[in-house]
C-alpha cells in the first residue's frame, strides 16, 4: 500500500512549472526597457510530453504507444525570437506579462491550497479523526 500517492508528485511538478514561469516573467518585467532583450516563455507542452504517468497497459499491437514513466520532467524556458514590439529590438509585452503573472499566481494559489487539504487530510487520519 502505498501512504502517499501520485496526487503529490503532481502537486510538486505543477508547483515547479509554476515557479519557473514566475522567473520567466520577472526577467521579462525586469528586462522591459533593454535594447534587443527576447522574452521568455515556459513551454507546457514540452512539460506535459516529459511527464507521462505510469501506466500499466497491455499492448495488442505493435503499433500502439507504449507507457513508461518519466518523473525527472523539468518546465523548458524558451525565449520568444520572433516578435519585436519596441523599436529597441525588445519583445516584452508589458500588458500581456501583468497577465501572464495574475494568471500565474491564481494557478500557485491553487496548487498551493490543494496540497495544504490533502496534507490536512493525512494529518485528519494519522490522528484518527479526532
Amino acid at each position: 500500500m502505498k501512504l502517499f500517492s501520485d496526487i503529490f508528485t503532481s502537486l510538486e511538478q505543477g508547483l515547479q512549472y509554476s515557479t519557473t514561469k514566475q522567473k520567466a516573467i520577472s526577467d521579462n518585467i525586469a528586462n522591459v526597457d533593454t535594447p534587443n532583450y527576447k522574452a521568455k516563455t515556459v513551454t507546457f507542452q514540452d512539460t506535459l510530453q516529459k511527464a507521462t504517468l505510469e501506466i500499466n497497459a497491455y499492448r495488442t499491437d505493435a503499433r500502439h504507444f507504449t507507457f513508461t514513466a518519466n518523473t525527472n520532467s523539468s518546465p523548458v524556458i524558451e525565449a520568444k525570437s520572433t516578435l519585436v514590439y519596441n523599436n529597441n529590438g525588445n519583445s516584452v509585452d508589458m500588458d500581456k506579462e501583468m497577465a501572464d503573472l495574475a494568471k500565474n499566481q491564481i494557478y500557485y494559489n491553487a496548487l498551493i491550497d490543494r496540497l495544504s487539504s490533502k496534507f490536512s487530510s493525512l494529518q485528519n487520519v494519522i490522528k484518527g479523526g479526532q
